[in-house]
């Protein structure tokens, strides 16, 4: 859901500088004619106590206001609301600082695309914008963004073709890990989900209404939920996988490249870095290169898992790529006729613009 926070009014007041309570104590001792010393005197504070004091360097606590009360006159309420105001003023004028520094940072983050799927709220103060984008991260400031997501400028290499922003791979993510929350799983189990992956093969041909909530009510079965996250600019990713928890691990999709064999191998990639794979590590589709070892490993997984390697290999090996054969052999081992046009366009066994037509297409519905 987008975070409701609202803009402050444009007329509440707001003080840009601060008021010591030193300065109106040294009023009030001018009025009366009384030196620090004997203030000191009188409230049995040391002298240097009350130097102190008027330099803000020592907050006034409730035991000094009912000093300054019974020696001075003006209520003890009064000089705790001047600590209260100054100590506030002073955080907020510190905060509007930092906010003025952390702004080429939400030049990074796709402000308008998280407002056109409605993640966040649009606001036209930057200011108040940042401070949007930070409560959607779920952080305090930028300074922990970088507690949050220590490995993410080093696991998110540069793409070759296209800038990448780790800061929007980020809030891709985010998303994911805020719509993950709202599943509810059993604890992982592994042979479970190892099971449920067979069954998940057999939703390749139905239609997104169908296996999407199949294939999230399997996973979850086994602690595994899944997510479809639109993709971002300046992500170039299109899928990851990590774990929220020892006992729940998430598999998030962006169906970058919107066809049927490009989603479920990313699916089964996932799910083979789940299974072959430590808890620790964030796995993001399209970061790690395919020389990554455990890449190649969830890459063989995805394949195998689709498409019987006997039955593939004997396929291969009869050489005939016709439209019609590649229908029929999708029938025969019961998988979208669109992946196996795409194993074959990645093994360049099929040039990548044919039979093109046979994969199923998806598109994103945003309200």
């Amino acid at each position: 859901m987008v975070n409701k926070r609202v803009e402050q009014a444009i007329n509440e007041y707001q003080p840009d500088y601060v008021v010591i309570p030193g300065d109106v104590l040294i009023y009030e001792l001018e009025l009366r004619r009384m030196t620090q010393q004997e203030l000191a005197k009188r409230t049995g504070l040391t002298p240097k106590h009350i130097v102190s004091l008027v330099k803000g360097k020592s907050v006034i606590t409730s035991e000094t206001a009912i000093k300054l009360e019974r020696a001075i006159g003006m209520p003890a309420d009064y000089w705790l609301t001047l600590e209260a105001q100054y100590q506030e003023t002073r955080a907020r004028l510190a905060e509007e600082a930092q906010l003025e520094r952390d702004l080429d940072w939400l030049k990074k983050i796709p402000v308008l695309q998280m407002t056109k799927f409605g993640w966040i709220n649009k606001f036209k103060n930057k200011k108040e914008q940042l401070i949007e984008v930070l409560c959607f991260f779920g952080i305090a400031s930028v300074e922990q963004w970088d507690d949050i997501w220590p490995n993410l400028n080093v696991a998110y290499r540069q793409h070759n073709k296209h800038e990448v922003y780790p800061e929007a791979v980020s809030a891709w993510l985010r998303r994911g890990e805020i719509e993950a929350s709202a599943i509810q799983c059993q604890d992982y189990d592994k042979k479970q989900f190892r099971a449920a992956l067979d069954s998940i093969r057999n939703l390749t041909t139905q239609p997104p209404d169908l296996f999407i909530p199949e294939l999230q009510k399997l996973c979850a079965m086994a602690g595994v939920a899944v997510v479809f996250i639109p993709a971002l600019p300046k992500t170039c990713v299109s899928g990851a996988t990590r774990w929220i928890n020892s006992n729940k691990a998430v598999i998030q999709l962006s169906l970058r490249y919107k066809t049927d064999d490009h989603l479920w191998f990313t699916f089964f990639h996932e799910a083979g870095h789940i299974l072959l794979h430590g808890k620790k590590e964030l796995f993001l589709e399209n970061s790690n290169g395919l020389d990554n070892e455990k890449e190649i490993e969830a890459n063989t997984f995805s394949e195998h898992e689709l498409i019987p390697k006997k039955r593939f290999t004997e396929f291969i090996k009869q050489g005939n790529f016709t439209k019609q054969a590649i229908l029929d052999f999708s029938e025969s081992v019961e998988i979208a006729p669109g992946i196996v046009v795409g194993q074959l366009q990645h093994k360049k066994l099929l040039r990548m613009n044919t039979f093109n037509e046979v994969k199923q297409r998806f598109e994103w519905l945003i309200n």
